[in-house]
């Protein structure tokens, strides 16, 4: 399968999009019914069983360095991250803007060049044993060619090893999944919904993801944005129509404030590139959670589904 192949098959178009009004509590969907994750409260789904929508937050593996990335992770989790989302560095991220592009290429050439799926697993397993039962849960954000690089099974069983609690695959489809299904099981997978994404593909994605339902705010790559779309509500609510799970926003999820909005509409929050461009600054990285932390709990109680 190439790349073209699994992005079209995925109904996920990483093109250059400008951002329309930001949402706001005003809107529709405001007041939204949350949705608890209690009946899958292992894995990934331990995020979204706080009463509140989850806060999830991206960070880089190996940026700026193994030892920087770690007490980052550290950071999210003391500053009321519920999900750490750990990207992966590879050399062809289709789904990642310029931030997250040049910290996985700060992040390889830290180590020599050779940063990638096997050390940020350990990474991952580090802050695992290192973190208390109430840490927040890891997922690892990669692609498909690492995962079949390493050997499926080797790479799942590495990951159960070290604590990881599941993944998210933007170029890997529902349809095309079942050998990595097969080989992870204990691990969560998490799929990908986009604007563009038809009926038929959400309730495929709505089956075969497990712990939440990622869903893109915005046709583009990942990045800070300025606005919001306007969509956004209307977009969380067909998906909820093609599952139980939660549903978290990302890409373009830039500020507190848009944090907020966000999470008048959805079940969990996902912050990447604004962390990212924070994540060698230890002190600016834990005002700027913590803000993001206070504006995505702020909003009134999930209630189970």
């Amino acid at each position: 399968m190439t790349r073209a192949d699994a992005t079209d098959d995925a109904s996920l178009r990483f093109e250059s999009s400008p951002g329309a009004r930001t949402p706001s509590a005003s809107s529709p969907a405001a007041g939204t019914q949350f949705r608890d994750a209690t009946s899958v409260a292992s894995g990934l789904g331990r995020a979204f069983t706080h009463g509140r929508p989850a806060l999830i937050g991206y960070v880089m593996g190996g940026y700026p360095t193994h030892a920087g990335c770690l007490e980052a992770m550290r950071i999210l989790a003391e500053s009321g991250v519920d999900l750490i989302e750990l990207g992966v560095p590879y050399t062809d991220p289709l789904a990642d803007g310029p931030v997250i592009r040049d910290a996985a290429d700060a992040a390889r050439a830290a180590a020599g060049g050779t940063y990638g799926l096997s050390e940020t697993i350990a990474l991952a397993g580090e802050f695992v044993a290192g973190a208390g039962d109430d840490a927040p849960p890891v997922a690892l954000m990669t692609y498909l060619n690492p995962l079949m690089r390493g050997g499926m099974a080797a790479v799942a069983q590495n990951m159960l090893d070290s604590g990881v609690g599941g993944v998210i695959v933007p170029d890997l489809p529902p349809d095309m999944a079942a050998p990595w299904l097969a080989a992870s099981k204990g691990l969560d997978t998490v799929f990908l919904v986009a604007p563009t994404s038809t009926p038929g593909r959400m309730e495929k994605v709505g089956t075969a993801s497990r712990g939440f339902v990622y869903c893109v705010s915005t046709t583009g790559v990942t990045g800070e944005r300025s606005e919001l779309p306007v969509e956004l509500a209307d977009l969380v609510e067909r998906v909820r129509e093609h599952t139980s799970l939660p549903i978290a926003v990302g890409f373009g999820v830039s500020t507190p404030e848009q944090a907020a909005a966000v999470s008048h509409l959805a079940d969990g929050v996902v912050v990447g590139s604004a962390i990212v461009k924070r994540q060698r600054d230890t002190a600016e990285l834990r005002v700027f959670v913590s803000e993001l932390a206070a504006a995505v709990h702020g909003h009134a109680s999930v209630v189970p589904s």
